[in-house]
């Protein structure tokens, strides 16, 4: 299945600074990780947040958010934003910053 593939450079662009950056494909888009974490991704037009499970139910009061599920069986701590929601960079940059940094905070793979 195809994904975004300019919502995926506008992330390549963002996270460059971050050294242990690496790409996989996954989830049948694209994954980021950090130091083999995964942070986010793109799926089809979506962005993919990999976040604290503490933060799970307050990423998705935020608009053009929902719950990443592909099975069925929904994981806290993984959220999808619609396009919607990546409108503009610095909304993009929030939604990176808390993949990374939860990311950042896992023991390196």
């Amino acid at each position: 299945m195809a994904f975004d593939g300019g919502l995926a450079q506008r992330i390549r662009k963002r996270l460059a600074v971050h050294k242990g950056l690496t790409e996989k494909k996954m989830f049948g888009g694209l994954a980021f990780l950090l130091n083999g974490n995964m942070c986010c991704g793109v799926h089809r037009r979506e962005l993919i947040v990999r976040l604290d499970p503490a933060q799970t139910t307050a990423a998705l009061a935020a608009p053009h958010t929902r719950i990443f599920d592909l099975s069925g069986r929904p994981m806290k701590g993984w959220i999808l934003v619609e396009p919607a929601g990546l409108a503009n960079e610095p909304a993009l940059a929030k939604w990176l910053r808390l993949g990374t940094n939860y990311a950042a905070s896992l023991p390196k793979k």
